[in-house]
Formats: structure tokens, sequence, C-alpha cells
């Protein structure tokens, strides 16, 4: 039988704290991220961290795209492409993005800094003339 590395697989991983799991410590990860639990530290990714309703972190956050539904408590969130913040999103914490959506009734308390992400010399999107 044929040992597989999973050390290279990371095709449709989904890695999961549980409503009720208590994490202490940082977490790295290549994969997409659901936190349903607590996580008291850093966590990095390259894809998508997604906390849930029930999800805390306490910790900074830095990966590609982050949707908050739960609370998060941070010193910085790094998020290369898009921050979602739904209704029910808590944050605490100073953010650096290109693209944040922000849902009524979600509670946000720190600053924000939108990097360009548009190429040099292209202009803002018009609308459009009726």
């Amino acid at each position: 039988m044929k040992e597989t590395d999973t050390r290279e697989y990371v095709g449709g991983a989904v890695n999961v704290i549980a409503q009720g799991t208590q994490l202490q410590g940082n977490m790295v990860t290549a994969t997409d991220c659901r936190i349903d639990g607590m996580l008291r530290g850093n966590i990095e990714s390259k894809a998508k961290i997604i906390v849930g309703r029930t999800g805390v972190v306490d910790g900074n956050i830095k990966c590609a795209n982050v949707e908050v539904e739960g609370t998060v408590r941070a010193e910085s969130l790094v998020v290369t492409e898009l921050i979602a913040l739904k209704s029910t999103a808590n944050i605490t914490g100073n953010i650096e993005t290109a693209k944040i959506s922000i849902e009524p009734g979600a509670e946000f308390s720190g600053n924000c800094k939108m990097r360009n992400s548009r190429q040099p010399g292209q202009q803002a999107p018009q609308p459009e003339k009726k």
C-alpha cells in the first residue's frame, strides 16, 4: 500500500475549530479555516478564514480573505483581498485590506487602511448615465 504525504496535499482541505473548542497558540495554514470555537493566538492563512457566529479570535489575523460573523479582538487584521463583516460581527482592531464589505449591524472599533488595488493610471469606475 502506497503512503501519501499529506504535507503537500491541500486541495479542498478545510481546518475547523468547532464550537466548544479552545485553542491557545499561533496557527499557520495554507488552506481555508473556519473558527466556531475560541482561538487565543495569531492566525495566518494563504486562503480564507471564516469566524463563525460563535467564533472568537483573540489575536492578529493575516490572510487572503476573511468573513467575520463572530468576535475578533486584534491589533491588526491584514487581508490581501476582501474582508467581509456580517451583521453579527464585533471587531476591535486595525484593518488593512484591498476591499471591505460591512453589513448593517456590524460593530467595528479601530482604523481601516485601504490599499489601492487599481493599476497606475486606471480610473475609478463611473456610475452609468441614464
